[in-house]
């Protein structure tokens, strides 16, 4: 009893551990990798407080198993090949013939640095060719590098994980089953009866998830249950199946036609969140010293290696053909932090091989090295080199904008006609399309979601304006997004007045989001005064008109939305701040027009101008 008493409460402390790693990462805008690995370095070779091996057990390999089993797969439904087809040639050549690059270089600084036999060496190889949006995303908001940097980086990292993943698992089938011919026959089956098992189970679950044979509530949860089953019972008729079987599992389902994979997809991101910060705790604990200090040297070599040869000759073979420039290939150059998958994965191939191949065991620590080191010293020297290259957004200004409806396509298009880009955000096709049809930027999708975590690029937008007519959204909105944007660059609309949305009111600035405008300049004001034909427009301020005459000048109800100072910086009207327009600033207000001046627009005359 009291074994299964200290098994439970260690289990419940990683987890609470984990998730104070997630937020501390969060907090600090870092790869969450970093607290998590120091946590179970700490607990682990340096204090010996957490030992997995002796606590869990018999449960340690299958926990690590399935978990990596189901990170795979999550990885799987992101692969979608109409994306591949879709994307850049850079961005094709670096997810293909530039992971090839990677782990050739990599399998052969692991066989003359290291000592790793030649299959190991390729296994070593296949494991950090890859990078993962997990450690790009919270890197890429704190370079803050172009758009096309960007772009290029998160796209790499979302194919590169599973395509990486898929190598590093054939290499490993390929070690177990040997290298006569014999043995390469029983390889062949292995991927063989893997595939047919994640071909047919991805079939199978496609055609139930299409009919909604599962109440809404269940399918997350039966298609859990699916996805184990089909490892396991791979593994059980084919010898270490199970890794391809999950991952042709997974492509499957994310090239379904009609299959909407974004709700499952969004439940598997969350369960690998958990998953992830347990393993990494237990991952990095077993570590052991004596293998750190034997790679040491080699280790700082095989660094080195991964970052001035691998990568920089990745992406010059990657980038031939292509419209990239130099200065754009110095920088991608300098930025392939890798991740969970080399971690996750080399951790189990390790336990796999134990006994089965020699030095299999330096396998982890060389990975270890190597995300550890491609992290750190990219995270810290990355954004230094993007402002040095003239590659950084931090002086570009963009408007986040959540809801597509009249009002905040109005203030998204009197934006954009100012000069300021904008990005809508919302789950209505029928809005987003007037966005574009305005020659506004979209996202469909929740702005909340994991998703959005993934696809939604925010590089070079300074402020977020939620602008739904929900109040509890928009202030959950302000609440995920504050931390990335700032508590000064968060802001929400007021959708009513009355009592009743006062105390709505308090729970938007519980959650610490900026109230726009003014208080009385409400959603429904707004949408008001629209439909009554007012219209947003800008107004230059100079010596003789300044912000008092143009006041002055002003017919009620209009309202100030937003100024642009003589920099061309976009300042907004809000509770946080009283503005105090100079002359040299424009002001964009939302104007009520006389009869007169809608007569003289009606004509086709601009008003200001008589």
């Amino acid at each position: 009893m009291e074994h299964g008493v200290d098994l439970a409460l260690q289990i419940s402390l990683v987890l609470a551990l984990g998730a104070f790693c997630q937020w501390l990462a969060w907090r600090l805008r870092i790869a969450a990798i970093l607290p998590l690995l120091l946590a179970g370095l700490l607990l682990g070779p340096a204090l010996g407080v957490l030992n997995p091996d002796e606590f869990l057990g018999d449960l340690l390999f299958p926990v690590i198993s399935l978990g990596v089993a189901i990170i795979l797969f999550e990885g799987s439904l992101t692969l979608r090949i109409s994306d591949i087809h879709s994307v850049t040639r850079i961005i094709r050549n670096l997810t293909s013939v530039g992971v090839l690059v990677t782990c050739g270089v990599m399998a052969a600084a692991a066989y003359y640095l290291a000592g790793l036999d030649l299959y190991l060496s390729l296994l070593f190889g296949a494991l950090v060719s890859v990078t993962g949006p997990t450690v790009i995303m919270p890197m890429l908001r704190s370079i803050q590098p172009t758009a096309r940097i960007a772009n290029i980086l998160r796209w790499e990292g979302i194919l590169v994980d599973p395509i990486g993943a898929v190598l590093a698992v054939l290499v490993f089938e390929l070690i177990l089953s040997g290298q006569d011919a014999e043995s390469l026959l029983e390889f062949g089956k292995v991927i063989m009866l893997g595939s047919v098992w994640g071909l047919a189970g991805g079939v199978v679950l496609g055609h139930l998830l299409k009919r909604h044979l599962f109440p809404d509530y269940l399918e997350n949860y039966a298609a859990l249950a699916w996805l184990l089953l089909v490892f396991t019972a791979s593994n059980a008729l084919g010898h270490e199946s199970g890794l391809i079987a999950v991952t042709v599992m997974g492509i499957v389902l994310a090239n379904t036609k009609d299959l909407d994979v974004e709700e499952l997809l969004s439940f598997k991101e969350h369960l690998t969140i958990v998953l992830i910060s347990m393993l990494f705790i237990l991952l990095a604990a077993r570590l052991n010293v004596e293998h750190l200090a034997s790679v040491g040297v080699p280790a700082l070599l095989i660094l080195a290696v991964a970052l001035f040869v691998a990568r920089p000759l990745s992406v010059l073979v990657s980038s031939i053909g292509s419209s990239l420039k130099f200065r754009e290939g110095l920088l991608l150059s300098w930025i392939a932090p890798r991740g969970i998958v080399a971690a996750a994965i080399s951790s189990l191939f390790a336990l796999r091989l134990e006994g089965k191949a020699e030095n299999a065991d330096l396998i982890v620590p060389l990975t270890f090295a190597v995300i550890i080191g491609t992290v750190l010293v990219q995270s810290l020297t990355a954004g230094w080199l993007a402002r040095r290259l003239g590659l950084s957004s931090r002086g570009e200004q963009g408007v986040l904008i959540t809801g597509a409806n009249k009002v905040s396509l109005a203030i998204g298009e009197a934006l954009h006609e100012a000069g300021i880009k904008v990005l809508v955000a919302d789950t209505t096709r029928e809005g987003l399309q007037q966005a574009r049809m305005k020659g506004l930027e979209t996202y469909y999708g929740s702005p909340l979601s994991e998703h959005a975590d993934r696809y939604m690029d925010l590089t070079g937008y300074t402020e977020l304006l939620a602008l739904s007519r929900n109040t509890e959204a928009n202030a959950m909105v302000c609440a995920r997004l504050r931390h990335d944007f700032g508590h000064k660059h968060v802001f929400s609309i007021v959708p009513y007045a009355g009592e009743e949305d006062n105390l709505r009111k308090e729970l938007a600035q519980g959650l610490r989001a900026n109230l726009l405008f003014t208080r009385d300049a409400t959603w429904k004001k707004l949408a008001s005064l629209l439909g009554q034909g007012a219209r947003i427009k800008a107004t230059s301020l100079t010596e003789e008109f300044d912000y008092e005459a143009f006041n002055a000048t002003q017919k009620a109800p209009s309202i100030n939305l937003f100024g642009l100072n003589e920099r061309g910086r976009l300042k907004v009207f809000s509770n946080f701040e009283e503005l105090n327009p100079e002359p040299g600033w424009t002001v964009i207000s939302l104007t009520t027009e006389s009869p007169e001046e809608k007569a003289l627009r009606q004509n086709g005359r601009d008003p200001e101008e008589d």
